[in-house]
This record gives C-alpha cells, structure tokens and sequence, in this order.
C-alpha cells in the first residue's frame, strides 16, 4: 500500500504536482455553495413561476442538507474502500449530473436534481477536511482558509450573479443554475492528475471507535449545525426579509452577495488565528457578538442599516464557518479521526440545519413576517455560544478502547 510519505514524494516529483492539487482543493470547494446560493436570489421567481408554497420552495435548501445528513456519515466508510481521491472525483461527477437534472424543465427533475447534487456536496464537505489534514498537516489553519474562501467567494458570486443571469438568457431561472455545471467541470479537470499519484485503497487503516460517545464530539456536532442553520437560513430567506422591507429584488440579490463577500476576509483571518492557538473560544465570542449585532440591524427594519447589518451578519457567519470546519482538523490527531468527526458533524449538524429553512418558510406562511424568525435566529446565535465554548477548547477527540472521548491533553500553544 502506498504510504502517506510516498505519496507526499510522488507529489512533490511531479512538475507543480503540489500547486495542481491545491488548485483542485480551490476549485472543489469553489463548487460546495455555488449551486446551493444560486437558489436564494431567485426563490421567489421559481416559486411563481411553478405555483409552489413558501414551504415547498424552501425544500429546495432542504433537500441538499437532508442529503448533508444521510450521507455525510458513509463518506469515510466509502473513501476507505476506493481511496480518498477517487471518492472526492466520483463526487465532482455526480456534481455535474445533479446539476444537469435539476435545469430539466420538470419540477420533479428541479427536485431530484437537487437531491442529487447534495449527495455529491456531502461527500467532498466530509473529506476535504481531511485530505487537507493529510497533506498538509502542519498548513491546516491557512490551507483550510483558503479552502473555506473559494467556497464562500463563489458563494457570494453566485447569489450577486443569479438574478442578471436569469434576466439575460433565454431559458430563465432554469438557465441561471445550470451554468454552474461549467465550474464543475473546470475542478473535474484539476482532478483527474490526483486519482492518477494516489489511488490506492485505505480500507486497512483504522480509524479507532465511535465518536457518538464523545461530549465533544457532541459540542463540535451541534457548532456545526448551528452555524449552518444560520447560513442556510439567510441565503434562502434573506432577499425575502429584505424585500418585505421595502428593498427592490435585485437590491436584495446584492445585498445577499455583501453578506458572502463580507464572511470572505473573516473566513480566512479566523482560520489562520484559530490554527495558531490551542484555545479558540475568544473567536467563537467575537463571532456571536458579530451575527447579534447583524440581526438587530435587521430586526429594526431600517432600511439604511442594511449594508451594515448584512455585513455584520456575514462576518459573523464567515468566522463561524472557519471555526467549525477547523474543529474537524484541530479536534482530532489524523486525517481519519478528522473524516470520522467531520462525518458524525455534517450529518447530524445539516439535520438540525435542514429544519431551518422550510420551518421559516412555514412560519412565514402562517404569520405573514420575519419579526419571529429574527428572534429565533438571534437566540440560536446564544446556544452557538453555548456549545462554541466547548468545541473551542484545546482538548483533542481521541480513542479509548474502541471509544472517542475528549482528551485531557492539551494543544502546545
């Protein structure tokens, strides 16, 4: 079996072997929201035009975080079998068919295609993570900002983009998310030389016990929900909230896209702090304090505070996202522990996220505001804090006779 050293030789033997495959990791995470952000912007559109509920359109963010949470868990389980790369490649293929059905012109296709495309989405969530933790484990903070910022960088490009897309070509809203597929097939390009340096099965390596037993493991699991919910809740239903409001459709595109721009810098600051300290509880502080002061801009319903609120929203949410995908690296001593945590996190995680949008798209419906969504987000933004101040602790999720628990052995400074 090729070896962790021998791969890392292979690589570093190959002319800009180690750029292409940070390339790769840029452009797969790159294709993580894109298709997901697309949606908010013109949720409206698509609602009218196909004669869909609140409720039902807000399955249309439901449906990728269900699939988040029935196949987050089997992705290490499947990396194991046919190896990391060849996984994370198979996943970008899916990627491109989920795409492709979702812009066929049937609802039913709009739906399947979703579901399909966030089976794919899972997949790379869960093991990004970890290939970065093992190749570069001693980069995780930087290379894991870098990797959370393509994601949030096309995020915020897709949601600004959207809305003069489907204006400018002839299918529509149809048209606008079937683009994506092209940056899908752009990363499938930068992949292809990965399967070739590693492709090896690791089926024989162990990867210890269960981390269902683990506190914090538990503490990690719901940060990451947390903050999801938060982000998914926003990207779907923040244009709405904002139009109600009195702002124009494509203002509410834009203003969306400020929010993802604005998480960019915090992103990438927060990952590179967090991978320098053993403690990053002060973090998840200041990220709680930045998404409370964004809501209560919202909550105002002051127009004017708008760009700032949106802002002080995507800081918060940005910064909140960097510390939970380094949670899965810095909470644990190898690239497997860190796929088994990233894993067990994204699946019960984007399973407390799935509620959230479709539950706010009902609550809409029944109560024709946003005032009690607020408040809802704002008390999730204090349990955020709650489990932030465990899952931010320098222990380590370890194993202990078959079983995860958190280790009393502390990060060096």
């Amino acid at each position: 079996m090729t070896s962790k050293g021998n791969i890392t030789k292979k690589r570093a033997s190959l002319p800009l072997g180690i750029w292409v495959l940070i390339l790769g990791i840029i452009f797969a995470g790159a294709n993580l929201r894109a298709p997901l952000t697309s949606v908010g912007p013109i949720i409206e559109t698509i609602r009218q035009d196909t004669g869909m509920s609140h409720t039902l359109a807000g399955m249309l963010t439901t449906l990728p975080l269900l699939a988040f949470a029935l196949f987050s868990p089997l992705a290490p389980k499947i990396s194991r079998r046919v190896g990391l790369e060849y996984t994370l490649f198979g996943a970008l293929l899916l990627l491109v068919a989920g795409i492709i059905i979702r812009s066929i012109p049937y609802i039913t296709a709009l739906f399947i295609g979703t579901a399909v495309l966030g089976i794919a989405i899972a997949l790379c969530n869960v093991l990004l993570p970890s290939l970065i933790k093992r190749e570069f484990p001693n980069k995780v903070g930087i290379m894991t900002g870098i990797y959370a910022v393509s994601m949030n960088l096309w995020a915020a490009v897709a949601s600004g983009i959207t809305i003069p897309i489907t204006e400018g070509v002839e299918f529509g809203w149809r048209g606008a998310l079937a683009c994506w597929v092209l940056l899908s097939i752009i990363s499938i390009v930068f992949w292809i030389p990965q399967i070739r340096v590693h492709h090896q099965t690791t089926s024989s390596l162990d990867t210890g016990g269960s981390l269902w037993h683990s506190r914090l493991a538990w503490n990690v699991t719901f940060f990451m929900g947390l903050q999801s919910t938060a982000f998914y809740v926003v990207v779907t239903w923040l244009p709405s909230i904002l139009q109600q409001q009195g702002i124009s459709p494509s203002g509410a595109g834009w203003l969306l896209s400020l929010t993802q721009f604005a998480s960019l810098p915090a992103t990438l600051i927060v990952s590179i702090l967090a991978g320098r300290f053993s403690n990053q509880r002060w973090l998840v502080g200041l990220s709680v304090i930045f998404l409370l002061l964004g809501y209560a801009g919202l909550f105002s319903g002051i127009t004017s505070l708008a760009p700032l609120s949106v802002i002080l929203i995507g800081v918060g949410i940005g910064s909140a996202f960097g510390l939970a995908t380094l949670f899965f690296v810095l909470r644990t001593h190898n690239a497997h522990q860190a796929a088994e945590l990233s894993g067990m996190a994204q699946s019960v995680g984007y399973l407390l996220a799935a509620i959230g949008p479709t539950l706010f798209g009902f609550i809409h419906d029944v109560t024709h505001n946003w005032t009690i969504l607020l408040l809802i987000l704002g008390f999730g933004a204090c349990l955020l804090f709650i489990v932030g101040m465990e899952a931010g602790s320098s222990n380590f999720v370890t194993t202990n006779q078959g079983n995860y628990r958190a280790s009393t052995i502390k990060k060096k400074a």
